[in-house]
């Protein structure tokens, strides 16, 4: 079984768990387990009475670290499930509102390095890409049976991909021949067709879109932001590590949205929304991986972490400096 550094690498570290943790004796959340790097940091933060929740759809990442939460199982719990179902999660637990909420929503690097996972174009293996091997349909479906429109839509709006039509194209034309059933094959397709602009591969795009179709990450995610500050206790606080652009602008327009402002028309004299928000962002912007980290972690690169609180009470909600 691999190691927990072997496993993956926890972006953002000491920055998430300093910002997250304000309260030892909490309950905290990490929605996303991983390799665990972030959840064993934040429960050796927590004191004698503090509790951890660690949730990951991968039976590999939950099972890497079994023997570790079997030591702590009277102050650790693990959970196979998706953070976007999170309230029936806690409900099932029977627990009530948390001291604070993480989500690191990018994938592991066993994941990445893995060659039968399918997540990543420089080493060959079956095209799948499921974080739960066992749920869902393989991007080899996807790629092979969605129309040219489909696929092109599917890299425009999940990779942002400039040239979708051309690798939608490319993709079409290479499986009317023969189905592409690998990473290494839909690789081949694309850097054929769309050629090699510096160190960048050109497929990179379109296997973050097919990944993200496949596990629909946006769409966990979306659940998750439409609810939850109704999980956090007040003071309680929640941290978003995003990867990507998508991603990105989702959490802090969900932030936003939850911070006390007048939603009302500007020329309404008088405000009676009703509507003054109970979260506040701990940082006006996005905290970034600093330049000693993305040497050691080229993949931190493009990581962004995001920090809200909810409010105590009606009378504190001056400004966090």
């Amino acid at each position: 079984m691999a190691s927990d550094e072997g496993y993956h690498v926890p972006v953002l570290l000491a920055e998430t768990v300093e910002n997250l943790v304000t309260d030892p004796n909490g309950v905290y959340v990490d929605g996303t387990f991983g390799g665990g790097g972030h959840s064993k940091a934040i429960f050796e933060k927590l004191g004698a009475h503090g509790r951890l929740i660690s949730i990951d759809r991968d039976p590999d990442a939950l099972a890497n670290s079994a023997q570790w939460a079997r030591e702590r199982s009277d102050r650790v719990t693990l959970v196979r499930g998706n953070f976007g179902n999170l309230p029936n999660l806690l409900a099932e637990l029977e627990v009530g509102p948390v001291s604070g909420i993480l989500l690191d929503l990018g994938v592991s690097s066993h994941q990445i390095d893995e060659a039968q996972r399918g997540f990543s174009f420089m080493k060959d293996g079956p095209l799948d890409m499921r974080m739960d091997p066992e749920r869902g349909v393989p991007a080899s479906e996807l790629v092979n049976k969605l129309s040219e429109v489909e696929l092109s839509r599917v890299f425009r709006d999940f990779g942002e991909e400039p040239r979708h039509r051309r690798a939608a194209n490319a993709v079409a034309v290479r499986r009317a021949t023969s189905a592409i059933m690998t990473t290494g094959e839909l690789a081949q397709t694309l850097e054929e067709a769309l050629g090699r602009r510096g160190k960048k591969h050109p497929g990179t795009k379109v296997f973050q879109a097919l990944r993200i179709a496949v596990n629909g990450e946006l769409d966990e995610l979306r659940s998750f932001l439409d609810g939850f500050s109704d999980l956090l206790r007040p003071g309680g606080r929640v941290a978003i590590i995003s990867y990507h652009s998508l991603e990105d602008r989702m959490v802090k327009r969900a932030f936003r949205d939850l911070e006390p402002r007048c939603r009302c028309p500007r020329e309404q004299p008088v405000c009676t929304c009703g509507e003054p928000g109970n979260l506040r962002s701990i940082a006006r912007r996005a905290i970034k991986p600093s330049r000693g980290e993305i040497g050691r972690n080229s993949r931190a690169r493009s990581a962004r972490l995001r920090v809200a609180e909810k409010f105590v009470d009606e009378s504190n909600r001056g400004e966090i400096v």
